[in-house]
């Protein structure tokens, strides 16, 4: 047999053996390595996500409703003259604060005096009348005594007696009313406050309760109106009815600032059917009269207040058409969506959670676009340093957790 053949045919099939194993060595290096990469690849051969992460914890959060008030005067008086005659003086600086009882104006009184010393001059004529009337009276009574008068004419001087004394009470009736008359001339601040800009001037004729001279606004204190939807009722009426008041806050245009507190003490007696909402009344002291007649601010009222109840940072929550959800990080760093309730807002921008969440529980704030049930996680820093067991963003941390 010739063996020149059958030697070049083993080296090729020996060669071809050598590739194979290079081949099927390398592939289980590849797949040996890339299966031991959990810190940075998920099961599924990608990259671990970077997420940053924060613990569920506990607090006592306020029950709290937002709304857009109105604030109004406490109280807000026209004033107008009471009597007709000519302006005669106006006392009072426009925007100024006045004093209840401090004159602002003065119209001319000389007809009502004219007319007191007409009514005066006639009481005191009436008044001889009716102690002649009486002496007469008198000298009836003796006579009759002695049958030396008829009935008739004593019960005629009687009755002239009593029409005298009726023209006595009619003429100081008149007095008096010319009194106040002359007295209304005076016209007074009926509340303190600040008033307007003047709405007569001096010279002109003002008519009695037609002729407005200036409008004053009561702002010490100031109230707030605003509406509340309906389904708060249950909590806000108890304590209204019962003579107590509910805490409320106005704030700055963004919601950063507390500008000044008052408390809801006055409650509508319906519901807007067109809204579904019932009105409020808040009082401010608004002793440095931050608060403006008719100015719009935001409103937040204070009706209750959850105890222990746990708290996320907002980023953590997500929204689908299913509810809200957050993303759970257990001790293997994978992620599993978790459906939760979500409740009020707490401070320093976490919300609180009434269902589907524990204290501990870690929850991603940040890298969420990309995740998806059981993808592996890499728990990062602020700073993008790597932390697997990072504790939390939020200012609310406490101890790791995990599902």
């Amino acid at each position: 047999m010739d063996n020149t053949n059958k030697n070049p045919r083993r080296k090729h099939l020996f060669w071809w053996l050598i590739v194979l194993l290079v081949i099927v060595g390398a592939a289980y290096w590849f797949f040996y390595r890339g299966s031991h990469q959990g810190s940075s690849q998920s099961s599924h051969g990608r990259p671990a996500t970077a997420v940053q992460l924060a613990n569920a914890t506990t607090s006592n959060v306020p029950v709290q409703v937002n709304a857009l008030g109105t604030v109004t005067a406490n109280q807000s008086v026209t004033v107008t003259s009471r009597i007709a005659g000519e302006l005669m003086s106006v006392n009072f600086t426009e925007g100024q604060w006045v004093d209840k009882g401090q004159l602002l104006a003065t119209v001319d009184t000389r007809t009502y005096q004219a007319s007191q010393n007409q009514y005066q001059g006639e009481l005191e004529q009436n008044r001889a009348l009716l102690r002649n009337a009486e002496l007469t009276l008198q000298r009836y009574r003796g006579l009759y005594a002695q049958n030396s008068l008829a009935r008739q004419d004593l019960d005629s001087q009687i009755a002239t007696v009593g029409q005298y004394r009726g023209l006595i009470a009619a003429d100081e009736a008149q007095i008096h009313s010319a009194e106040v008359n002359i007295g209304y001339g005076r016209i007074t601040a009926p509340i303190s406050g600040y008033v307007g800009l003047r709405l007569t001037d001096v010279g002109n004729v003002v008519s009695a309760d037609s002729t407005s001279i200036v409008a004053i606004t009561q702002t010490h204190p100031i109230a707030v109106t605003f509406s509340v939807p309906q389904q708060y009722l249950a909590q806000i009426q108890p304590v209204i009815r019962s003579g107590h008041g509910l805490p409320v806050a106005v704030m700055s245009s963004d919601g950063s600032t507390e500008i000044a507190k008052g408390e809801v003490h006055y409650l509508s007696n319906s519901i807007d059917t067109a809204t579904g909402s019932v009105e409020l009344k808040a009082l401010f002291p608004n002793k440095d009269d931050r608060l403006f007649p008719n100015q719009y601010v935001n409103v937040v009222l204070n009706i209750g207040e959850l105890k222990g109840v746990v708290v996320v940072p907002e980023a953590a929550i997500q929204l689908s058409d299913a509810g809200n959800f957050v993303y759970v990080v257990n001790a293997q760093n994978v992620v599993h969506k978790q459906m939760i309730t979500e409740g009020p807002s707490a401070t320093d921008n976490n919300v609180a959670v009434t269902k589907g969440l524990k204290a501990g529980d870690r929850v991603v704030t940040r890298g969420v676009d990309n995740l998806t049930d059981g993808a592996k996680v890499n728990p990062v820093q602020a700073d993008g340093s790597s932390d697997a067991h990072q504790s939390g963003v939020s200012s609310n941390s406490g101890s790791n957790g995990g599902h």
